[in-house]
């Protein structure tokens, strides 16, 4: 009796605690690591999958970064390789993020799913994973901003015979049934996506958005070397115009493939792409378009033209010797453009959605959220005591949600964990420390 009694009262077993528990264990999370590992703070990296999961699985064999090598700068471990002005593709991302991993081997636990995040009575952080709970007195998400493959409900009107894939899971043309195509997007996804299709000899029709593109290159240089002189990757969201709308504001269309060059719809419309404006609506096999397509080519014509004229307005003023460029002209435009549209008779066989990722955060059982459900924070701190964002699109700057600006954010919100938790620390390193590899 004894013995049974002295078994049903054991206590149970420990759950595991960390000073900090960083959810997420891509660039962002592993950037927040490396930083916590310099302040000399206990913590764990839970990543769902394995380190370079989203680059490896989730882009399309052609992929590539649309800014250049010399951007990438995660902390304590800048781009070191012979292109500092090419731009990686697919399996140098991969190996790149798992380089940057190997180099200060983090506390990583891979294959571990976070299914919820709450507060317990005693102030700490409780985690229920996959394998198990675990509790932390402060939590960094790092699960970026990009979760829910988004499909419109009217894609639901299709014919079953048609395939539909989001943007995530296309990898080439020869995945697709024989026939034309249907792109529904124009941002970065939907207008490379449209490209490989069609320098891949496949019929590609495109709705085309209200997403901005830029050029590649003008007078002499790679516009993102243009724009970072000028400061933009540096701009905080406050002191942008649109303030906090930024953050919903579509990136620029442009690509890095083949050493990089402008993605041109108008030139790919005289090649045979069939260009559209908008999805309107969609019934069996019919369907029916906006009447916006020359709008929308102009507004993004409008854009990049406007950033040649930042461009050209900071070379008058620090007198800079660079050669001079004319400008776009466009080489094409629609007529009477055709609103509606029958599959079959189009030859279409297949749908690629490219129009973006819901946000889903539904599993964190906090108060840390805006109306939307998007997180509320400033500069990645919420209003949850020792609950932190890191990775999203324009936390701080534009360079916030790309590996330009990874390691600026890591680093302050690594100074606000280290204040909070009261320990003292060797100065952290800086990050022009970090871009100098010191």
């Amino acid at each position: 009796m004894n013995a049974r009694n002295d078994e049903r009262h054991d206590p149970q077993p420990a759950v595991p605690h960390h000073a900090v528990a960083i959810i997420g264990g891509g660039q962002a999370g592993l950037s927040m690591s490396r930083c916590l590992r310099d302040h000399g703070i206990d913590h764990v990296v839970l990543e769902r999958h394995r380190v370079g999961h989203a680059w490896r699985e989730e882009r399309w064999d052609s992929f590539c970064l649309v800014t250049p090598n010399w951007q990438c700068n995660l902390p304590g471990f800048p781009y070191d390789g012979d292109a500092p002005h090419g731009f990686m593709e697919k399996e140098a991302i991969v190996r790149y993020v798992e380089a940057f991993a190997r180099s200060f081997e983090p506390p990583l636990r891979e294959g571990v799913d976070v299914g919820g995040l709450r507060r317990r009575a005693d102030g700490r952080f409780e985690l229920t994973t996959s394998s198990g709970s675990l509790t932390a007195d402060q939590v960094v998400v790092a699960t970026g901003g990009y979760h829910t493959p988004v499909i419109p409900r009217l894609a639901e009107r299709l014919p079953g015979d048609v395939m539909q894939l989001h943007s995530r899971e296309y990898r080439n043309a020869a995945s697709l049934p024989t026939g034309a195509v249907l792109v529904v997007g124009s941002g970065q996804s939907g207008c490379q996506i449209a490209e490989d299709l069609h320098l891949a000899g496949r019929t590609v029709h495109l709705c085309v958005g209200s997403a901005p593109r830029t050029a590649r290159r003008y007078r002499g240089r790679d516009v993102v070397d243009w724009l970072a002189d000028l400061g933009y990757y540096d701009m905080p969201v406050e002191q942008h115009p649109l303030k906090e709308r930024v953050r919903a504001k579509a990136n620029h269309y442009v690509t890095g493939r083949d050493g990089g060059r402008d993605i041109d719809l108008r030139r790919f419309a005289l090649e045979g792409m069939v260009l559209h404006g908008r999805l309107d609506d969609l019934r069996g096999t019919h369907i029916r378009f906006r009447d916006d397509l020359a709008t929308n080519l102009d507004q993004a014509d409008a854009v990049a033209e406007s950033i040649k004229d930042t461009v050209d307005r900071y070379i008058d003023k620090a007198g800079i010797d660079a050669p001079t460029e004319a400008r776009y002209v466009p080489v094409w435009r629609p007529g009477s453009t055709a609103l509606e549209l029958d599959l079959r008779d189009a030859g279409i066989t297949s749908v690629i959605w490219c129009v973006g990722y819901r946000a889903d955060f539904r599993w964190i059982e906090l108060p840390a959220f805006d109306g939307s459900g998007h997180p509320a924070h400033r500069r990645g701190v919420s209003a949850v005591d020792g609950l932190y964002f890191l990775g999203l699109p324009w936390l701080h700057t534009w360079g916030s949600g790309r590996f330009s600006g990874i390691a600026r954010d890591a680093a302050h919100l690594a100074e606000q964990v280290t204040a909070k938790l009261g320990k003292a620390s060797a100065r952290p390193a800086t990050v022009n420390e970090w871009a100098l590899g010191s």
